[in-house]
């Protein structure tokens, strides 16, 4: 017994083809389920079967798609809340909250309030051991917060401001993140990331992030972050409208990816710290869309004031970062680094009698035995400063690394 069901639609701009089949052992071979949904050409497959909640957003992208076009010559370019009227439609930002995103893989779940999305880790997004960088991880916790407000309908611009926050010039920043890592997804890897918000105080916001291997189970990151409002124009931080309370207080859940029973004061290095980098200037690759340094470029900063010895062996398993001040594209920015002498694990108190038949470049070279079993620390504080006159700075951020050694597969 087999049924297939297929249906093929062309508008001007987009071509979708959907298909199923679905066979027993009397069929003509054995056919696979096929749920896929094929756009352009390109095929994407819901992370449910197709249904009521996903034919209605194919539709309504549909009806998007087909409006009559303008006359040549003529832009609609008008403007609208958060960018023009072409920019959103390019953008494909809905005007009210959905719970399927058949394109990015995602879901809305928990009462209609947490997001949900499955990935697979790529090529470009792991380091030489095949494994995803922390950056990487960085800028999935990002992408996915601002996928949750994509699909909240409440987004106003490209970057995570809602309608209200664009009626009072206001934009979010992060003021403190506190980041995980028990284990390094690979290359290849499917992760389902869950993020969801909750309140901060009487003006901030909370973050919270985890990140699942899809066929383990296994939580590999937690994330908890602090967010604040500043005003855009002036750059100053400002109190949370009631406007804006109104639009986020419904999507606040209770639970936290982090225990934290009392937040870590990280103290303020000055340039006598043991590593020093100094006249880090920014690129213009580096900038986002609130025109400053992105966050994940401030963090590539701080790792690679530390020793390439320390790096090739050690993997960091903790990050905590206290934003004090937006970073520019002229501002020359300095990276100080102190290591925590009392954090030498036990194991790493070895000595080591080296014969004379091992010679010079293997013990002091680029890969060093000296190196490899020299005894690290296992915790660091750093500090990014910027520039502010003579031999004046003004503070960036403030962070805490914790590290491990990597296991002898390099993850």
């Amino acid at each position: 017994m087999a049924c297939a069901w297929s249906c093929t639609i062309y508008y001007a701009r987009v071509h979708i083809r959907c298909s199923a089949s679905e066979g027993g052992a009397g069929g003509q071979g054995q056919h696979r389920k096929n749920n896929a949904v094929r756009v352009n050409g390109a095929a994407h497959r819901a992370p449910l079967q197709v249904g009521a909640a996903l034919e209605t957003s194919i539709n309504r992208s549909l009806a998007e798609l087909s409006a009559p076009p303008l006359p040549a010559g003529v832009v609609d370019d008008r403007d609208v809340a958060g960018g023009s009227k072409r920019e959103r439609s390019r953008q494909n930002i809905p005007t009210e909250k959905q719970t399927v995103d058949p394109f990015r893989q995602a879901l809305i779940v928990e009462g209609g309030v947490r997001y949900q999305q499955t990935l697979v880790v790529r090529s470009y997004e792991v380091g030489p051991d095949k494994t995803a960088t922390l950056e990487t991880v960085l800028n999935l916790l990002q992408e996915t917060a601002l996928n949750h407000v994509w699909m909240s309908g409440l987004l106003g611009d490209g970057f995570g401001a809602t309608h209200g926050m664009i009626k009072n010039n206001l934009i979010w920043v992060v003021s403190r993140m506190h980041v995980q890592v028990d284990q390094y997804p690979i290359w290849g890897e499917v992760l389902d990331i869950d993020t969801w918000v909750g309140s901060s105080g009487k003006n901030g916001m909370r973050r919270d992030w985890l990140i699942r291997g899809r066929n383990s189970g296994d939580v590999f990151v937690r994330a908890t972050s602090t967010w604040v409002m500043m005003n855009k124009v002036t750059r100053r931080l400002s109190k949370m409208p009631e406007e804006v309370k109104g639009e986020i207080a419904p999507w606040f859940i209770d639970r936290h990816a982090i225990e934290e029973e009392a937040t870590e004061k990280i103290i303020k290095l000055d340039s006598n710290a043991e590593y020093v980098d100094s006249d880090l200037k920014p690129k213009r690759s580096d900038l986002d869309m609130n025109h400053h340094v992105n966050n994940v470029k401030y963090v590539r900063w701080m790792l690679e004031t530390l020793p390439d010895h320390f790096l090739q062996n050690h993997q960091l398993s903790s990050i905590i970062l206290e934003y004090r001040k937006e970073c520019g594209s002229s501002d020359v920015v300095q990276s100080i680094c102190q290591p925590d002498k009392d954090s030498i694990p036990p194991e790493e108190n070895v000595s080591m009698i080296i014969g004379p038949s091992i010679l010079p470049d293997i013990i002091n070279g680029h890969h060093s035995l000296a190196g490899a079993l020299q005894q690290w620390p296992m915790k660091y504080t750093h500090l990014l400063q910027l520039k502010a006159g003579d031999d004046k700075y003004e503070e960036i951020v403030r962070g805490r690394t914790t590290w491990k050694k990597k296991s002898y597969n390099g993850s």
